[in-house]
């Protein structure tokens, strides 16, 4: 049976649905720090409280967990003592019980590993790690801890460094690339939208539907193909916000776009405009399906029907250092 943590996050959103769809209802528990009455198959679980884990890890039987549970990048510089302090205990007690249980484990990495003295274009799978943020910090701290799991203790913990993801699901929470999202909700209610990052600020980003893919592609793959115990680069595209304004115009004429750098500008330099995933696509066969072109279109399609209903509109957008999908 499949634990998901940090599920009403913004992968967990998209990830849940898939992985019911693909191994059925009831093999699949979902589990986050809050109650969710309307969801079934669902467990309150705070990551950072090791006997809770445990707990339900032995309840339902657990084989493998995919840890999505964390505080993202602008949130964790906001709240850094949080975003250590769940991002890293988190993951170790996740290892703890993958250990002892002997479970397979998916975590996700960032982009966010990399600092401003990274190549910041074809950025190699094995390069200077020297993040500029405190959640930059803790993905290359967890990158270590699961490979040291992995040579240790023979733990089967695998990982992917998550470029800027787009999803039409979940509620922007707390992320540098929330723009690209933010970007098409404006548009569809016909209102400008105004930026935090520059014109020509460019990011590796990648439509969900590929992130989900690449997930389990990862998780199926035989284990002796895999040669990377840190994390797998990923990506799918690299677009400055003006590029995908410009999209979205092409599909919304009279979409008008400002821009007003914030701190968040610091951070998005800081990070790589293209990354070589060669090894991800040598190892265990990943290739992307989405471009920005074919990605724009189905982002505002699904989207303009999840804002006509208005249970989404009920649906809060939090400003407190929520404990959410890397």
């Amino acid at each position: 049976m499949i634990l998901v943590t940090g599920a009403s996050g913004q992968v967990g959103s998209d990830l849940v649905p898939r992985l019911r769809t693909q191994y059925g209802d009831a093999q699949v528990l979902a589990s986050g720090r809050r109650w969710q009455p309307s969801q079934s198959g669902y467990e309150v679980l705070d990551v950072i409280d090791h006997p809770r884990l445990q707990a339900l890890v032995e309840q339902y039987s657990i084989d493998t967990i995919y840890h999505l549970a964390g505080i993202l990048s602008a949130k964790g510089e906001h709240h850094p003592e949080s975003c250590w302090h769940v991002n890293i205990e988190g993951l170790r007690n996740v290892l703890k019980v993958a250990k002892d249980y002997q479970l397979k484990v998916f975590w996700p990495s960032s982009i966010a590993v990399f600092g401003p003295k990274t190549p910041k274009f074809n950025t190699p799978q094995d390069t200077v790690l020297a993040p500029s943020t405190l959640y930059g910090i803790t993905k290359v701290t967890g990158e270590l801890l699961c490979q040291y799991a992995a040579q240790r203790f023979g733990v089967d913990v695998r990982s992917l460094r998550l470029p800027g993801i787009v999803s039409y699901r979940a509620l922007p929470g707390g992320g540098t690339t929330d723009f690209t999202v933010e970007m098409f909700y404006a548009a569809l209610q016909n209102k400008p939208y105004t930026c935090f990052v520059r014109p020509e600020t460019r990011l590796p980003m990648m439509y969900m539907p590929d992130a989900i893919q690449a997930m389990l592609q990862l998780m199926q793959a035989e284990a002796s193909a895999l040669t990377v115990h840190t994390s797998y680069n990923l990506t799918a595209m690299s677009f400055t916000a003006a590029e995908l304004a410009t999209a979205i115009r092409q599909q919304v004429p009279g979409f008008v776009c400002r821009y007003r750098p914030d701190f968040r500008q610091a951070i998005a330099d800081s990070w790589p405009a293209v990354i070589d995933d060669a090894q991800a696509q040598k190892d265990w066969g990943w290739r992307p399906t989405y471009d920005l072109s074919i990605m724009v279109k189905d982002m505002l399609h699904h989207l303009s029907k999840r804002l006509k209903s208005p249970a989404f509109y009920a649906r809060p957008c939090p400003e407190t250092p929520e404990v959410i999908s890397c």
